[in-house]
């Protein structure tokens, strides 16, 4: 089982990899069943059984996802697009296109609006299937802790109050209808103005945080992303938009690390960190009074961060 899961993974991220690389020759379900060492129909079979979408619907709106990107950010003309996505035609693309998001490509590019891109499928994460860490930890980044003051911003997310952490928060929110996984973060990659991250990465969560949200008596699990506080677009109906004002925080950081190997472990280190911190020694008070956000960033190529409110004395 978690073979097949690691193998559609794989699949998963070649096709990426040939969409951004214009590879189309290795973009055919041909190809990529040889490559896997199966057949067409046993691997479309699989594809289909462990992800929920069939191999050509999850290309297709793959491809729709990339182009989207370049029909927001770019001046090429939507036809050059519509070729470099392999798309047979203009009208094809722009037909593809609308059924999709629900508007022509011309109107999204003078106008762009929220739309639910297509993200990356993770049929393989360890973590999901309770696998925990593998191997021998590899990296020696300790704990870097300081202070910090955020400018003012906006944080566009959803929130929980009966959810405990990562996965249960999607566990609940997934059986809600419009807030699922797939919906809110494709919702997510399509803005353009993330303060963190990268607008041009699709489906990787790039710029997408976990937050605590304290209000009067009680504290909301959040999911979002943090925008400029000029940010004037349009809010998605099941969402919030919340303006944080400047402020100051108490950071704590691990380095890159190794997803697999070391994802426990430096959750622990940078809990056993924020549990042994000392404010009495510095100036500043721990601040959960009501319109405070304790934000978590989980970036393991980067870094791994916890951000506390705080306040002076």
């Amino acid at each position: 089982m978690y073979e097949w899961h690691q193998q559609v993974q794989e699949i998963v991220d070649n096709i990426d990899r040939c969409i951004e690389n214009r590879d189309d020759d290795n973009l055919t379900l041909k190809a990529i069943a040889q490559t896997s060492g199966y057949s067409e129909f046993h691997m479309t079979r699989k594809f289909k059984e462990l992800s929920g979408i069939s191999f050509r619907d999850y290309l297709r709106k793959r491809r729709l996802a990339f182009a989207l990107i370049d029909v927001r950010d770019t001046q090429k003309s939507i036809l050059d697009i519509a070729v470099d996505y392999g798309f047979s035609s203009h009208e094809a693309f722009c037909r593809s296109f609308k059924a999709a998001y629900g508007i022509p490509p011309s109107t999204y590019r003078a106008k762009p609006k929220p739309v639910v891109l297509r993200t990356r499928l993770i049929t393989f994460d360890r973590y999901l299937f309770g696998l925990g860490e593998i191997g021998m930890v590899t990296s020696t980044s300790e704990v870097k802790v300081y202070f910090v003051s955020i400018p003012a911003h906006k944080f566009l997310h959803i929130k929980n109050y009966e959810s405990n952490g990562y996965f249960d928060f999607w566990e609940k929110q997934d059986v809600i209808e419009g807030m699922d996984c797939d919906t809110i973060c494709g919702l997510f990659d399509s803005i353009k103005g993330k303060l963190d991250g990268d607008d041009a990465i699709i489906g990787k969560f790039s710029g997408q945080i976990m937050a605590h949200l304290y209000e009067d008596g009680k504290v909301a699990e959040a999911y979002g992303i943090r925008l400029p506080a000029s940010y004037e677009g349009e809010v998605p109906a099941q969402m919030f938009l919340l303006e944080v004002p400047e402020a100051e925080y108490l950071v704590f950081e691990h380095g890159s690390f190794d997803y697999e190997q070391e994802c426990e472990t430096v959750g622990e280190k940078l809990q056993a960190a924020i549990d042994a911190f000392d404010y009495s020694e510095t100036d500043y008070l721990l601040d959960e009074s009501p319109g405070r956000l304790r934000y978590f960033y989980f970036d393991p190529d980067r870094y791994e961060k916890r951000i506390l409110p705080v306040r002076h004395r």
